[in-house]
């Protein structure tokens, strides 16, 4: 039989293939297989976990975001609210502020016309006087005069007792 480089060739690949079974590569090498499954296993198990983490947080997060948008809502109803009632007292004082000042006003206005009524006739009574004055200097004589003199100082006499 020739043995020529195939038959030693085959013989090597042989031994080589005895050898890896003889030294439980195969086993080795499904162990590890074994471990590195397990190992994707556990971490798509923790990245399963942390999904349903993430989306329980996520959850969480929107309720807060509408809870406080809410709560925004309600602040700027509030707000409004106090806006509305502000600018009504404040439109109720000025219509009482403006109807203070208007009475004042007016009453004023009275106070001027009943003083130049009370002057007018002031005046008046004072231009009477003097008429009559003027009146009586000139039709009256020396004998008249002392006659109404006397008359007046008997009545100041009569009611001073």
């Amino acid at each position: 039989m020739a043995f020529d480089a195939t038959f030693y060739a085959f013989v090597g690949l042989v031994l080589f293939l005895a050898l890896i079974v003889y030294l439980k590569v195969p086993g080795m090498m499904g162990s590890a297989l074994d471990q590195r499954a397990e190992k994707i296993s556990n971490d798509l198990a923790e990245a399963k976990r942390l999904r349903e983490e993430a989306q329980s947080l996520l959850a969480e997060y929107q309720r807060k975001r509408k809870e406080a948008e809410a709560e925004a809502a309600s602040i700027v109803a509030v707000a409004q609210r106090e806006a509305e009632a502000l600018a009504a007292e404040a439109k109720q004082k000025t219509e009482e502020y403006v109807a203070r000042r208007t009475a004042l006003s007016e009453q004023k206005i009275k106070q001027a016309e009943a003083d130049a009524i009370n002057a007018v006739r002031a005046a008046a009574v004072d231009l009477a006087i003097s008429a009559a004055e003027n009146v009586l200097a000139s039709k009256t004589d020396a004998a008249t005069s002392k006659s109404l003199f006397d008359k007046a100082v008997t009545e100041v006499k009569a009611r001073l007792n």
